[in-house]
């Protein structure tokens, strides 16, 4: 390439920092750094209706965690700064009014009321509402008569009349659209703040931006800014954009009220942001040798914006949990402490710590969030239920409290420990020829309540001689009732 890559990522505080956001921005920090280029993270916050406060910096944190970062921008710095928009706000009237001075935007002082009414009668007459362009007209001395008088206005772009307008996308090719369907758009409103059209360009021109890659929700905007940049005569930057994540079941544009939509939202669920970073990796792009498991490293190196699928993919949650299982268990392989500190926030406050050590080996590879925890180990120290009808499952009454005496009876006495109980239940079952499936199941129903559970003799070691023995006779009270 000949010059040096730059991309960005440029979120707006209005909300928490959506799971398309985030593989959006991976994408760009991964081709950036694949070129030894530089990635920019900006954060436009002209919408100050919609902002929410401590937005920005959630958004900031959450890049963070998911172990990304960028290059130049708000805390860092660099040499384009700012890097806030509300913080460029001369910048952009500079070049609002450098565009009127070279005839090629114009002031409009329509009011809200007249741009409604041309709005409603465009609709009315079944015609794409656009500005019916009564102030691109206006003489100069009516423009300086009324910015005499203080009236209020906006910027608009003159857009040229059946003009071609043509940009590749590297995922969707060449794309040809006709001016004639664009409205004159407003650069600048009246509140002195530029439109999102506006402040991008220049930003993206002043940052020496060199490829954009963005939502696919912005390539209706894209022609909009081919002019911008042909006004301004200069370079443009390289477009991609990627298509939009489909709802879990396959159906529409990814929202909340189809589930989650929050980067931040998974964290708290118990993924891990490596096993979430490889998803968004494999959503809608596939290494040349299909494989699922890719690291940061290996993405840098393999990924390519051209590769990307033009179809939307959905936000499978199957495959997520799936491939959250196989990172969790390949860190309780490589690094066991480390599992167990990204483990502990997320134990109920009466989970016994000094357990977690024996526990853990026990259900991990069961584990495909962090939160299941609490469900697959609540048996160890919480109440549980006994099912009277899966403790007589395929046995009767008088069997299964013969059964549970006997177990009791048996584990009274001796060491507590695997080898005997194993030997105590094993020798039990053998030598009444007791059903191997209703015997187990029957014992481990009793003891922990549930139908499964991590293998039944390192189980009850674990919990304990004074609680299994507590858990059996109350089982066959149950069964007695």
């Amino acid at each position: 390439m000949n010059k040096s890559v730059r991309t960005r990522m440029a979120p707006s505080p209005t909300g928490e920092m959506h799971v398309g956001s985030l593989s959006i921005i991976l994408k760009n920090y991964a081709f950036a750094k694949k070129h030894g280029g530089t990635f920019i993270l900006r954060i436009e916050d002209t919408d100050k209706v919609r902002e929410v406060e401590g937005a920005k910096d959630r958004l900031m944190d959450v890049i963070h965690k998911f172990g990304l970062d960028w290059d130049e921008g708000p805390i860092k710095g660099g040499p384009h700064g700012p890097y806030v928009q509300s913080e460029r706000l001369p910048i952009y009237t500079k070049f609002a009014k450098q565009l009127v001075d070279e005839d090629k935007a114009y002031y409009c002082f329509c009011s809200k009321e007249r741009l409604e009414s041309v709005k409603a009668a465009a609709i009315a007459n079944k015609v794409p509402p656009k500005y019916d362009r009564h102030c691109r007209s206006l003489s100069q001395e009516e423009v300086a008569a009324k910015l005499a008088e203080g009236s209020e206005y906006v910027i608009r772009l003159k857009v040229p009349d059946n003009q071609e307008i043509k940009f590749n996308d590297l995922i969707r090719g060449d794309i040809v659209i006709n001016s004639d369907i664009i409205d004159d758009q407003v650069l600048l409103k009246s509140d002195g703040f530029p439109t999102y059209h506006l402040a991008v360009v220049i930003d993206d021109h002043d940052m020496e931006i060199t490829h954009i890659m963005r939502g696919e929700e912005w390539l209706s905007s894209t022609p909009k800014h081919i002019l911008l940049y042909e006004a301004f005569g200069w370079e443009k930057p390289v477009f991609a954009h990627i298509p939009i994540y489909l709802n879990p079941d396959g159906q529409g544009k990814m929202s909340k009220r189809k589930g989650d939509v929050s980067a931040q939202s998974y964290l708290d669920k118990g993924y891990l942001p490596e096993a979430l970073l490889n998803f968004f990796m494999i959503l809608g792009w596939t290494p040349e040798d299909q494989r699922d498991i890719v690291t940061l490293e290996e993405y840098i190196q393999e990924f390519d914006p051209k590769d990307i699928s033009k179809k939307s993919v959905a936000f499978d949650l199957k495959k997520l949990a799936w491939l959250n299982g196989v990172y969790i268990r390949a860190l309780y392989e490589k690094d066991h402490a480390e599992l167990i500190k990204r483990l502990t926030p997320f134990l109920p406050t009466d989970f016994p710590q000094e357990k977690l050590g024996v526990i853990l080996p026990l259900v991990y590879e069961r584990l495909e969030r962090l939160t299941d925890m609490e469900e697959l180990t609540s048996f160890f120290y919480q109440d549980i239920e006994q099912d009277k009808e899966l403790l007589l499952k395929k046995a009767d009454v008088e069997l299964v409290k013969k059964q549970l005496t006997e177990v009791e009876e048996a584990l009274m006495s001796g060491e507590w420990s695997l080898s005997h109980l194993e030997e105590s239940l094993r020798g039990i079952q053998e030598r009444n020829n007791y059903q191997k499936s209703q015997f187990f199941m029957m014992v481990r129903v009793a003891v922990t309540g549930k139908k499964a559970t991590p293998p039944l003799f390192e189980t009850m070691e674990v919990m304990g001689k004074d609680l299994v023995l507590a858990r059996l006779k109350q089982a066959r009270q149950i069964v007695s009732a």
